[in-house]
């Protein structure tokens, strides 16, 4: 048997105790887990999900091009010292590749020579 409610709200929400539905059961019913309140999961036959997709534009995000026609280093730069050229000034990127209660990784890399180097903080 199916309850009756005296408040009305969005198809996907209980109107009794404001819980999201959950997907109808095998008998076509859809119980809310909260108070218990019962529909018939005809209810979702003719509900509909918009949505937008919405792209970056890869244009502004090109690597820059130095004078000398070679790529600019990308991310921002630090003051730390190229252990391959000595250059001073190296730009990083930071990236969590290990678990999430641990620290991230800091990516270093030499505008001068391209070297690369990681350390894990």
């Amino acid at each position: 048997m199916f309850s009756s409610s005296h408040f009305q709200s969005d198809p996907n929400f209980c109107p009794e105790c404001g819980e999201i539905f959950p997907l109808p059961e095998m008998n076509n019913r859809v119980k809310c887990v909260l108070c218990g309140f019962e529909v018939d999961g005809i209810t979702f036959d003719k509900l509909t999900a918009e949505y937008d997709i919405k792209s970056n534009n890869r244009e502004k995000y090109k690597k820059l091009k130095t004078n000398d026609g070679q790529k600019a280093a990308d991310g921002p730069t630090v003051d730390r010292e190229c252990s391959k050229c000595g250059h001073q000034g190296m730009t990083y990127a930071t990236l969590q590749t290990r678990s999430a209660d641990e620290g991230q990784t800091v990516f270093y890399s030499c505008p001068s020579c391209k070297h690369q180097e990681h350390e894990n903080s």
